[in-house]
């Protein structure tokens, strides 16, 4: 199935990179239409000034007009072109990906919490990591909403609304891509939006019943002064327009700082915006079913305006505002009209509207490109399945494997429990036994998103989740190895009185010797057992899984075997039933030379 997708994106990337020469041809073109419409228009206005020849100065206004329609088409076709490049670079990237697990997308470093129930121990954020292989974001809104859907726990409603969108989402990969390409053009950092969102916040005080009567009295006793002078050629007048625009560009500078503050943080955000607003358009202009996606796009309606229409008039607002900075046109436009006080109050007002609105319409950008990630990741694995959810606290997969293994190296087990709800791992070095832990935690994560997961069949039901994998001691805070790992388990045993919750282990109690490891990895399992907890704990001392003898309809024991062979090691990386035979510690260090 990959081979076909990768021929599927081979094919577009040739298409859409074809589209891109074509564009950057044209392109090009216009370009020297441009160079040749000026250089004709300023020969003609030469010889028409020598001559006095009206027809050529017609011709040189034609050639202007033409070099003006030229820019504007120009800039269409350079938008096409970019867009072109972007949806070709996406899909040689998806070829990339699934040919040779080429990984070019954030891998979510910025989000990674050791604190965290689970996402550390899980890798889910760094290097390579689940978020790196899903993350098909390119907006900050992107990037934390993809985050929250990995760390924040959501109810079973919401995973099944958010996997109905996923499914629709999954199959069509053309308006993905469209979006994810509009969303890599956007080009935003996390200050943009960071400042866009503070500006909303922030309250902004309407402009003075003073300064609106002088923007239009000022600016008509200008306009008539003007037109009057032109007609009578009176003296008066013209005294009238040397008093009027120096008392208007005195009204300007009173008010440059509070101008200056209205925009404060947000100078440069015009063209982001605009690229805000195509996103929420491309999001205005589909017909969704799925109930999840149909009522995002009907939160994106205000006085049923779409939300794109009133970012665009927000981006104008900020159009006319960008050279205020100019003197030579902050001082001709407003010595002529009071043009950045107009600005200013239709700026006041479209707050006072809906600015309220901007935290919702960014986020459902973010929430946009995030369903897409995981929509991108079932189009890419359509053998993934979608969980079926329960709420009896039955947890059960079929062929579970690992998402961010490739398909030909993965290794895909069963695993339930419906029969005993927690499992005692087993098994040497190297086995398989933390790579086991991990892909049923990741794809707890995954489920919880509203993903697909990596399994043929899946029973879920939706819980908190805890796990000890990773410790470290810390010279910082003048803790132990041992210490650390404690207050993980204290942390973690406090919340199982709650109610249900998924808990993994692995190795726990690393920092001590082996009788209080044992003694205390036994307490931990009855500990746990006696609260509504699934899960496993994996472990190298086989003397505990003798607990299961105790509790034995709620413990079972599960093993990964090796075989020594031929002086070689082999291991099948398959989950059994049992407690572990056989070991290798001794084996491999007489192999290296370590031990006789």
């Amino acid at each position: 199935m990959h081979d076909q997708r990768i021929a599927e994106y081979q094919k577009k990337y040739e298409h859409h990179h074809q589209l891109f020469q074509q564009a950057h041809l044209l392109h090009h073109r216009l370009g020297m239409a441009r160079l040749a419409a000026m250089l004709v228009a300023l020969v003609l206005c030469y010889y028409a000034y020598n001559k006095q020849q009206t027809a050529m100065w017609v011709a040189a206004g034609a050639c202007v007009v033409a070099f003006v329609l030229l820019v504007q088409k120009q800039r269409k076709v350079d938008a096409e072109r970019r867009l072109q490049q972007e949806l070709s670079n996406v899909n040689e990237e998806e070829a990339a990906y699934l040919r040779d697990g080429k990984l070019s997308c954030a891998d979510g470093a910025a989000y990674r919490d050791d604190t965290h129930a689970f996402s550390a121990d899980l890798d889910i954020f760094g290097t390579r990591s689940l978020y790196q292989h899903v993350n098909r974001t390119a907006t900050q809104m992107g990037r934390d909403a993809l985050a929250r859907s990995f760390t924040t726990l959501n109810d079973q409603d919401t995973i099944a609304a958010r996997q109905a969108a996923v499914a629709e989402l999954a199959g069509e990969a053309e308006q993905r891509h469209l979006f994810y390409a509009h969303a890599r053009l956007v080009n935003d950092e996390k200050q943009d939006s960071a400042r866009l969102l503070a500006w909303s916040g922030r309250a902004e005080e309407p402009l003075s019943a003073v300064l609106r009567i002088l923007s239009f009295l000022m600016p008509s006793l200008l306009g008539v002064s003007i037109v009057l002078y032109a007609v009578t050629g009176g003296e008066q007048w013209w005294s009238a327009i040397t008093y009027v625009v120096p008392l208007q560009l005195a009204v300007f500078f009173f008010s440059f700082k509070r101008i200056k503050k209205a925009i404060a943080g947000t100078e440069q955000v015009q063209k982001t915006l605009v690229a805000y607003a195509q996103l929420l358009r491309l999001m205005e202009q589909r017909s969704f079913t799925a109930p999840h996606l149909a009522a995002m796009q009907q939160r994106l309606k205000q006085d049923e305006t779409p939300a794109s229409t009133h970012i665009m008039q927000l981006a104008a607002i900020y159009a006319s505002l960008e050279n205020v900075q100019n003197p030579f046109a902050a001082m001709g436009m407003n010595g002529l009209y009071l043009h950045h006080l107009h600005a200013l109050h239709r700026l006041v007002q479209w707050k006072k509207q809906y600015a309220t609105f901007i935290p919702a319409w960014l986020q459902a950008i973010g929430d946009m490109e995030a369903l897409n990630s995981l929509a991108n990741l079932r189009y890419n694995n359509p053998a993934f399945c979608f969980p079926v959810l329960n709420n009896r606290q039955h947890i059960s997969f079929t062929a579970m494997g690992h998402p961010t293994i490739p398909a030909t190296h993965r290794v895909c087990n069963d695993v339930s429990f419906t029969e005993s709800r927690f499992i005692i791992l087993t098994g040497s070095n190297m086995s398989g036994k933390s790579t086991f832990l991990r892909t049923m935690g990741v794809n707890m994560v995954l489920c919880n998103a509203g993903s697909a997961v990596c399994a043929q069949e899946a029973g879920i039901h939706p819980m908190p989740m805890f796990v000890s994998m990773r410790q470290s001691d810390s010279l910082a805070d003048n803790e132990s190895y041992f210490f650390a790992e404690v207050k993980r388990l204290q942390h973690i045993i406090g919340h199982l009185n709650s109610g249900p919750a998924f808990v993994l282990l692995d190795e726990i109690l690393r920092g001590t010797n082996s009788d209080d490891k044992r003694s205390g990895t036994i307490g931990v399992i009855e500990k746990i057992i006696r609260t509504q907890a699934i899960g496993a704990i994996a472990t190298h001392d086989l003397e505990v899984c003798h607990t299961t003898d105790a509790y034995p309809t709620v413990l079972t024991n599960k093993c990964f075997e090796v075989e020594t062979a031929g002086g070689e090691l082999s291991f099948d990386y398959r989950l059994r039933s049992g407690i572990c035979q056989n070991k290798n510690a001794t084996f491999i260090m007489k192999k290296m030379g370590i031990i006789d």
